[in-house]
Parts: structure tokens; C-alpha cells; sequence
């Protein structure tokens, strides 16, 4: 290895030192109490070496961001690939999205407070940049799924596009992981299970995208046999542990 590369590698190590270091403050400390000077103390760096790998404590969470999107987007990755049918791998989908908040639970709380005005805005574009392409992979995930069943004769798109139909989704995910992460609110309208309940909502909107074949939405057994048997082959060794 050259003395270029070598550097780079030494720089990339360093970088994943601090979003490391920034990710347990988060956890310990909270979100909103993250401080760059905290960061380089439990690094163990001087503060002027962190701001060379981020312009701004903004920068840096996006870049935290991108990291944990990646992890998202190879899940995501995994359903598709599930040898079964589009509309049981778009469920699969859902059920991706129920085992990462409950193994990543601090993912979405950061991924919501990243696209606030006061911290997208203050980032530079090149991270801007960085997330949104980290992102893109999961949009051609849910796309292809869509695509998949209007190429089966399983779904017409009618007035919609593939990404509008997509779009319905997303904000049925994002609703329910805001309201997850609203502490007592749901407790409050008595939702015991709200991934389970997106999981059933996702079957409730895939009928009325006309998405054959159409389910059984009251079958609770059907569903809880379906996440289980989605859990089993696509997801086992998240599951089991």
C-alpha cells in the first residue's frame, strides 16, 4: 500500500472513530445534547482534527445518517430478493422496517431530526448529497417491487406511478415511526403493537391499490403466519437472537 492510500485508509479509520464516539453520546446523552467538543474528548482527538473530517456538527450527523441508511437499504435489499411473491415481498418490506427500529430504535429519531430546516440547511451540499444518494437505493428497492407486480398482471397502475404508489407507503412507515417515537401517544389510543398494525395497514392500502392477491385484512392468524414466515426466510438470524 502507498503512502497515499495508506493515508486515506488512516483517515477513513479515524472518521468511523468519531461517528462511532458519536453515536454512543447519543445514546448516553441524548440527540440534542451532542456537542463536537464531546465528541473529540472521547475520541480522544483535539477538536481542530474533527473538523477536518466535518465542516460542521450538522455534517456530521448527516454523515451518521448515511451510515445507519446504508444499513437500512442492504434489509430492504434482502426482501426483495426473497424468492415470493411482489406483494409478500412488499410486506416483507414493512417487516424489515419493524426489525430495524427495534434494533436500531435511535435511527429514526435521527433520521427525523436531519431533515429539520436548522439542520439540513446548515449542512454543507456534499453531505446533503451524500445522504440523499445513501438513500436512493431504497427508492429503487420499493419501485422495483411495484414494477415487478404490474409486470406479473398482480397490479394496474391506473392514474398513478410507481413512485406515487410508493409514496403511500412511505408516509404510512413514516407516520407510524414518528408516532412510535412519541413517547405515551400511543399508549394514550391504547396501540399496543403499532408495527404490527403497519403490517395490517400495509395489507389494508396493497387491496386498495387493487394489489392481487388480495387479502383477508380482519385474518389477524394470516398475518401473524406471514410476518413469522417472513422473519423465518428472510430475516432468521435477526430474529432468533
Amino acid at each position: 500500500m502507498g503512502t497515499k492510500e495508506r493515508r486515506q485508509r488512516e483517515f477513513e479509520d479515524r472518521e468511523k472513530v468519531f461517528l462511532d464516539c458519536a453515536r454512543d453520546l447519543i445514546r448516553d446523552e441524548g440527540l440534542l445534547n451532542l456537542q463536537m467538543s464531546r465528541i473529540a474528548e472521547k475520541s480522544e482527538y483535539a477538536v481542530g482534527t474533527l473538523y477536518k473530517h466535518f465542516a460542521s456538527k450538522e455534517d456530521l450527523l448527516l454523515a451518521l445518517a448515511a451510515v445507519d441508511t446504508e444499513k437500512h437499504v442492504s434489509m430492504f435489499q434482502r426482501a426483495t430478493q426473497w424468492k415470493a411473491s411482489p406483494r409478500d415481498r412488499m410486506v416483507a418490506i414493512a417487516v424489515a422496517d419493524m426489525i430495524f427500529v427495534r434494533r436500531n430504535p435511535d435511527f429514526f429519531r435521527l433520521g427525523q431530526y436531519v431533515f429539520t430546516e436548522v439542520v439540513w440547511k446548515a449542512a454543507s451540499p456534499e453531505r446533503r448529497q451524500a445522504m440523499l444518494a445513501a438513500s436512493d437505493p431504497i427508492a429503487d428497492v420499493v419501485v422495483g417491487i411495484v414494477n415487478d407486480a404490474v409486470a406479473a398482471g398482480e397490479l394496474e397502475l391506473r392514474d398513478m406511478s410507481a413512485e406515487e404508489i410508493c409514496t403511500g407507503l412511505w408516509a404510512l412507515s413514516a407516520g407510524t415511526h414518528n408516532l412510535v417515537h412519541a413517547e405515551g401517544v400511543l399508549e394514550d389510543f391504547n396501540v399496543r403493537d403499532p408495527y404490527r398494525l403497519m403490517c395490517r395497514h400495509t395489507q389494508v392500502m396493497l387491496n386498495g391499490y387493487g394489489w392481487h392477491p388480495l387479502v383477508d385484512v380482519s385474518d389477524g392468524a394470516a398475518l401473524d403466519a406471514l410476518i413469522k414466515r417472513i422473519c423465518n426466510e428472510v430475516f432468521d438470524d435477526l430474529c432468533s437472537e
